[in-house]
């Protein structure tokens, strides 16, 4: 059969980044607890294309997720950004997985079990050159009171439910679960999905006490990262969801270590 993919295009003109984007499909991460976690993500793959071809075969993206979807791992990643380079014939790779991550978290109180749900996202590049660019990213819930209310107020203080983005680059490999719970104890206090009457006092009580702009909660993930050598770069966003203003509280720090 004629292969419309493989023929000549006279236009000269390379494309950066040609693929699938969306595809849902079941994957095995790496579980601190419990060795491993069976989940769903939404994958994006691409590959560059030079500027003779006209196109890509689309079909080899989903063919080559079989290869990846038993375990989600550096070691992995880095094999199947190689094998999409080797199967398209292309200079460089680059693969995006994001998808939810639970983890059982207790009532600080009571005990209570209850499951959170965290959005993970794992970003890789392979070169041209031969060389792998890594990136884990974690989106966490928080909690956050403000300060300035705390302090004006003759009683009580405004407090609202946040998010906070980290994105590392690294030496050795990092656990999602130790970069959830650096964030979480960054925040002023952190979300749980069951708690009971004296759950809720407990950690209306701690945020009280713990007030926190999004400028302090962004200065602390970004002094916890320049203080871990395993951390070659970073960047960590906190956006807050105000409860008494019609607009979203937002700051943003990216590192000036250079990636290796």
């Amino acid at each position: 059969m004629k292969d419309i993919q493989n023929q000549k295009d006279d236009r000269n003109i390379a494309i950066d980044k040609v693929g699938i984007k969306s595809i849902r499909y079941p994957i095995k991460v790496l579980d601190k607890k419990n060795s491993v976690q069976e989940t769903v993500a939404s994958i994006n793959m691409y590959v560059d294309l030079p500027h003779e071809t006209k196109g890509t075969h689309m079909s080899r993206f989903v063919e080559m997720l079989h290869m990846f979807r038993l375990e989600v791992s550096l070691k992995s990643f880095s094999v199947i950004l190689e094998q999409m380079k080797n199967d398209l014939n292309a200079a460089s790779a680059h693969m995006e997985v994001m998808f939810p991550y639970f983890i059982e978290k207790k009532a600080p109180v009571t005990g209570a079990p209850g499951l959170m749900d965290y959005t993970c996202r794992l970003v890789g590049n392979s070169r041209a050159d031969g060389s792998i660019d890594l990136v884990s990213e974690v989106f966490v819930p928080i909690s956050s009171v403000c300060p300035c209310s705390k302090e004006i107020s003759e009683g009580g203080a405004h407090n609202q439910r946040g998010e906070v983005r980290l994105s590392v680059r690294f030496k050795k490999f990092v656990w999602l679960e130790d970069l959830i719970a650096l964030v979480e104890g960054s925040a002023s206090c952190d979300v749980y999905s069951v708690l009971k009457r004296a759950d809720e006092k407990n950690v209306t009580e701690r945020g009280y006490e713990n007030p926190k702009f999004v400028e302090d909660i962004v200065r602390d993930v970004a002094e916890k990262m320049m203080g871990d050598d395993n951390i070659t770069w970073y960047s960590v966003s906190v956006e807050n969801f105000e409860s008494i203003h019609n607009h979203s509280a937002y700051a943003y720090i990216t590192s000036g270590k250079k990636p290796v």
